[in-house]
């Protein structure tokens, strides 16, 4: 049997590590990171730390690209050569990517796109698209994949760590994270998404310290006794901390299949602020 031509495409929202894009060849729609001078593309030609060197001076805004740039993507991966396209994008509760990319596939003709709601973000969407590169290597079938990444989407996880709030504030992003009375506390919140795909307070803790211990007790808790697993580790100006949690992680669960580390998409860190760590989980049994 023939195997499929499918393509993996992801928004850069998801986080995926850029060697894995290169090694799967994932095609990516870049979101576009706004200033008052000019359109920035997100992981093209800015990178998270010009983003955090300009914060103080301008908090960017952020957004799809427009139809068109997407739609050349499609066409794109139509003239290499693929049938069908398997689209992964951040949770459609804190973006339009999911309906966007829906809509303009559904008017290309000649290639069939399924596009998975991740209800994630960062390293949470981004695990699960890893899961999806790993399937259409080894020849999975197209309803086997699409079936089993839908039932996958409850089973990831990503927890993000804040430095601060003032920049979730800001940029309208706070969902039901309740921010006034957190930075006046110095409470350091550790925010996930909800089912619905939505930022909110999981746990906060009194401080950085306590705050990324609480979150270890998360991981662990959400990882319980499974046996099939990979972690991900996502920094944002917070190196030597996402080094030493990876450390961590690898004490702790030696049966893990896999721990990726990477950094956090421009697009992300401008919702967010220095400072931040994410872990993402994806369970697999």
């Amino acid at each position: 049997m023939n195997k499929e031509k499918i393509a993996l495409l992801v928004d850069s929202g998801t986080d995926v590590p850029q060697e894995l894009v290169e090694e799967y060849g994932i095609y990516m729609i870049p979101l576009q990171i706004i200033y008052k001078e000019r359109i920035y593309t997100d992981k093209v030609d800015i990178t998270p730390e010009e983003v955090y060197e300009r914060l103080s001076e301008e908090i960017p805004s952020t957004s799809l690209p427009d139809g068109e740039t997407i739609t050349k993507i499609f066409d794109k991966i139509k003239a290499d050569g693929y049938e069908k396209v398997l689209a992964v994008t951040i949770s459609s509760g804190l973006s339009g990517t999911y309906n966007v990319v829906r809509l303009i596939a559904e008017e290309v003709e000649g290639l069939e796109t399924f596009v998975l709601d991740t209800k994630n973000i960062g390293i949470g969407s981004g695990l699960q698209a890893i899961e999806a590169a790993k399937m259409i290597a080894s020849g999975a079938s197209w309803s086997d994949i699409k079936t089993t990444l839908t039932n996958n989407v409850g089973k990831a996880k990503v927890f993000f760590n804040v430095a601060t709030l003032e920049y979730l504030q800001k940029g309208g992003r706070i969902g039901l994270v309740a921010s006034i009375l957190g930075n006046a506390l110095k409470l350091n919140p550790i925010i996930s998404c909800n089912g619905d795909g939505v930022y909110h307070t999981v746990a906060k803790a009194r401080g950085r310290k306590k705050s990324l211990d609480k979150t270890f007790e998360l991981v662990k808790s959400f990882v319980g006794d499974h046996k099939k697993f990979v972690l991900a580790v996502a920094q944002g100006q917070a190196v030597e901390e996402a080094e030493a949690f990876y450390d961590r992680l690898k004490k702790q669960f030696p049966q893990a299949e896999k721990i990726y580390f990477g950094t956090i998409s421009p697009a992300l860190v401008v919702h967010t602020g220095p400072g931040l760590l994410g872990i993402g989980i994806q369970l697999l049994d």
